[in-house]
């Protein structure tokens, strides 16, 4: 589960990083790297909401680990 796990932090960070130009510059990078809403950008916006829903399974994964100490 450990690669799984890497790559849902890189697209949740990929996620972050775009959501940040967004927000400062007005700049979708997905959107001019792919195209506006085509197959092929949807499928990323997908597979980082997807990333970001597993990446929340991290925290309970997180409180398991500290309440063996």
């Amino acid at each position: 589960m450990k690669a799984l796990d890497a790559i849902a932090l890189l697209l949740v960070i990929i996620g972050a990083i775009n959501w940040g130009l967004i927000g400062f510059f007005q700049f979708d990078l997905v959107a001019t790297l792919f195209g506006d809403m085509t197959g092929l950008s949807r499928i990323i916006y997908a597979l980082v909401g997807i990333a970001g829903l597993y990446a929340i399974s991290f925290f309970a994964r997180d409180r398991e680990t500290s309440g063996t100490r």
